[in-house]
């Protein structure tokens, strides 16, 4: 497993110093919400991908991919009954598969609640329907440039389309394709009921494509309660052997401090495994 971190954390930085402070603190891999580099994907021309990506290459780490896909976008909407925005929320995929790939990732993280919660009026399967539609056809693309879209599952109180690990793999298999994989997140799951974090880990990591590792409490992991030592074995146990990737929400202790911390924990852990 590599340890990565997700530079939304380094709010105001410029891209380079990000690199070299997340290199020298020992991280190997840079994840990426689009909207810090530019309002909308599509402002976002092959060239700069190109620049950024020799940039974190020349810092000597890896570009993981993409994550917060649609935040901060307007007009797309994964479960919309509305097929014209269903068919730009596929182009907009489409267009992100082709800078993660231009930026150096193999894989996108799709979390966004707020475009996908169900509308009025639009059960459960009316809108996993609608989602599937989405999925299939961004498939082609996706193969073309080799990325995963991993999947996220989310907290009833972000979200009321996938809470579960469950429902998340449901989806997955009925699209049936090895591109489309689940995402984990110790948030997100903590917040599952009736199970623990390290047992969704032992039954559902080895089929991961992605794993964020952060505390409940919006900071980064050794910076609240939660004990990480089962988490983290858990994931060794299962077989988990792609990215653990650093990201927090809440920003006050400040960029540097909280990605050494994360680090220091995470690398200690893992290292007593």
């Amino acid at each position: 497993m590599k340890l990565g971190i997700c530079n939304e954390l380094f709010e105001g930085w410029d891209f380079a110093r990000i690199c070299k402070t997340v290199k020298e603190i020992g991280y190997d891999g840079i994840e990426i919400a689009p909207f810090t580099l530019a309002p909308t994907i599509f402002d976002l021309k092959q060239a700069r991908c190109s620049e950024l990506r020799e940039i974190a290459r020349d810092a000597g780490l890896e570009v993981i991919g993409l994550h917060w896909l649609l935040a901060k976008t307007e007009g797309y909407y994964l479960t919309s009954p509305d097929k014209a925005v269903r068919e730009a929320t596929a182009y907009y995929l489409k267009a992100l598969a082709e800078r993660t790939r231009y930026l150096g990732g193999s894989l996108m993280v799709l979390g966004s609640p707020k475009q996908r919660n169900l509308l009025p009026g639009i059960g459960y399967d009316q809108a996993a329907g609608y989602a599937v539609e989405v999925f299939e056809e961004i498939l082609p693309t996706l193969d073309s440039f080799g990325v995963d879209l991993c999947l996220e599952p989310l907290a009833p109180s972000e979200t009321d389309f996938l809470n579960t690990c469950a429902q998340a793999m449901e989806l997955i298999e009925r699209v049936g394709h090895p591109r489309l994989k689940l995402h984990m997140d110790v948030k997100a799951q903590s917040g599952e009921t009736g199970t623990t974090v390290p047992d969704l880990i032992r039954r559902y990591a080895p089929v991961a494509g992605h794993f964020h590792a952060q505390d409940t409490n919006l900071r980064g992991p050794g910076m609240g309660d939660l004990d990480f030592r089962p988490i983290l074995s858990a994931l060794k146990e299962s077989g988990y052997d792609r990215w653990i990737s650093v990201e927090v929400f809440d920003f006050s202790p400040g960029a540097e401090e909280t990605a050494r911390q994360s680090f220091e924990c995470l690398h200690r852990l893992l290292s007593a495994c």
